[in-house]
């Protein structure tokens, strides 16, 4: 069938409403494009706004250095190592005290002896002949003043009934006197005689062990010259006494309570305990330390006088003393002194001068500028100075 014709009216009336609609959607084109430009626009913008942040950001952190920090240690007791030279509790040498030749020899070195046993026989025959010459004059000295006394009894008597002067009388008393002081003179030389020939027999003076002979049988012994050589030395070792010289700086940690232990070279690295007993509380002038005595139980006979000791002894922090321990490498080293560089919570450096204790190689023990709370920077630059910014890498 033929379509049907469409009135003129009307397709007018469309033409005319699509003319009025297309400049409106242009606009809101245009509209829509401009804002997709704006967004486009300031997305860049933020993007290299952000960016320039982050690149300031980046350059601000770099001008800050990071820096390794580490906190002080406490110091508690403090580990000195010194020479020391072991000497027995008691030594004596023993010389004769009786002129003669050695008749018998008893004894020899490292035997064990005790008190009063007899360690030698010297033959002294002039000393016997001499006691005999001595007890003979005492015998005439003591007549001598029997008969003095007697004569100055009947004196006085007749003094008495004036038979005979005042002046004799007292003549006879006065020759009284002096009879009586010879007689005193001469027991006092019969018995210094008689304990001389008494030491003609050696005998250790106490409980022991002979450390050195320096005689034998036959060998003339002089006594009293002051070349003369001991016959033997009797050594006491069941204690043994310890003797350090510690340097001044650490004098005043010396007291009650320090503990030491020590090594021989014969016992390689077994070590031995000490106890601290005295002091000498002065410091030597030449060498500039004090000495101090420890003493030693040698009940199990391990150690012998003499022998040379490394000893370690446990100090005390004291006052004016190592309180905390550094690493070597935070030390700084300026015109006006040694020091460290300290950093705060807010990354702000300042450099303490420090004075140094003790020098430990890889440590250092610190006596005053330095709190255990504070962080330290460790190796530190040549160039930091106080009020530096740094960003402080702090161990977990």
């Amino acid at each position: 069938m033929p379509e049907a014709p469409v009135p003129e009216a009307t397709t007018q009336g469309a033409a005319a409403s699509s003319g009025m609609a297309s400049p409106r959607r242009v606009g809101l084109y245009l509209l829509l494009g401009a804002a997709g430009l704006g967004g486009v626009l300031w997305a860049t913008l933020s993007s290299r706004l952000e960016a320039q942040e982050k690149l300031r950001e980046v350059t601000a952190a770099a001008t800050v250095p990071s820096v390794s920090v580490v906190r002080p240690t406490e110091v508690g007791t403090r580990p000195l190592t010194l020479p020391g030279r072991l000497v027995a509790w008691a030594e004596a040498p023993v010389h004769a005290r009786t002129s003669g030749f050695l008749q018998r020899r008893l004894v020899d070195i490292g035997d064990v002896v005790t008190a009063g046993q007899l360690l030698a026989v010297i033959d002294a025959p002039e000393v016997e002949q001499q006691l005999v010459a001595a007890t003979a004059a005492l015998a005439t000295v003591r007549a001598q003043r029997d008969l003095s006394a007697r004569t100055a009894q009947r004196w006085t008597e007749l003094g008495a009934r004036s038979v005979v002067s005042q002046q004799a009388t007292d003549e006879r008393r006065g020759d009284l006197a002096a009879r009586s002081a010879q007689l005193n003179q001469a027991e006092a030389e019969v018995n210094r005689l008689r304990a001389l020939t008494g030491f003609t027999q050696v005998v250790a003076p106490f409980d022991g062990t002979i450390t050195s002979r320096g005689t034998d049988v036959g060998a003339l012994i002089n006594a009293g010259a002051t070349s003369s050589v001991a016959l033997f030395t009797v050594t006491d070792s069941r204690r043994l006494r310890l003797y350090v010289r510690v340097p001044q700086a650490y004098a005043a940690a010396i007291g009650p309570g320090v503990t030491a232990r020590f090594t021989v070279p014969e016992h390689g690295d077994r070590s031995f305990t000490a106890e601290l007993t005295r002091s000498a509380d002065s410091v030597d002038v030449p060498s500039g330390s004090m000495l101090v005595q420890l003493t030693v139980d040698n009940a199990e006979d391990l150690l012998t006088p003499g022998a040379y000791a490394q000893v370690r002894l446990e100090l005390p922090a004291v006052a004016g003393t190592a309180q905390v321990r550094i690493p070597a490498s935070a030390l700084i080293f300026r015109a006006t002194g040694t020091s460290v560089a300290v950093v705060d919570d807010q990354g702000k450096v300042e450099v303490k001068p420090i004075s140094i204790a003790r020098d430990l190689g890889s440590e250092l023990d610190i006596s005053s500028g330095l709190e255990r709370s504070e962080w330290v920077i460790n190796g530190p630059s040549d160039a930091i100075r106080s009020g530096d910014m740094v960003r402080p890498n702090r161990p977990n």
